[in-house]
């Protein structure tokens, strides 16, 4: 088991670093929950492969960066979407 789970962390790391995926993105593709994948990320992955750990934190870090204009653009999609839905 703890060999599934460290090849699962260093999966991961590489799939949002090729990806730019977030924690979200992530957890969907691999089948898990969003808790195991920052848990993988962060504190395992820092102990597998500490290089891989810095690399993986980047991308998170941007992605928290921009999360507030994803969320606005998502938003202004609903709206768009039930106004188009109305008016059909």
């Amino acid at each position: 088991m703890i060999g599934n789970v460290e090849k699962r962390c260093i999966d991961i790391g590489h799939y949002i670093i090729e990806t730019k995926a977030t924690v979200r993105q992530a957890a969907v593709v691999f089948g898990i929950s969003k808790s195991t994948v920052h848990n993988d990320v962060t504190k395992r992955l820092s102990e597998i492969n500490p290089l891989l750990c810095s690399e993986v934190k980047e991308v998170l870090e941007e992605n928290k960066a921009q999360r507030h204009i994803r969320g606005g653009l998502a938003t202004k999609e609903k709206y768009n979407r039930i106004k188009r839905d109305n008016n059909v």
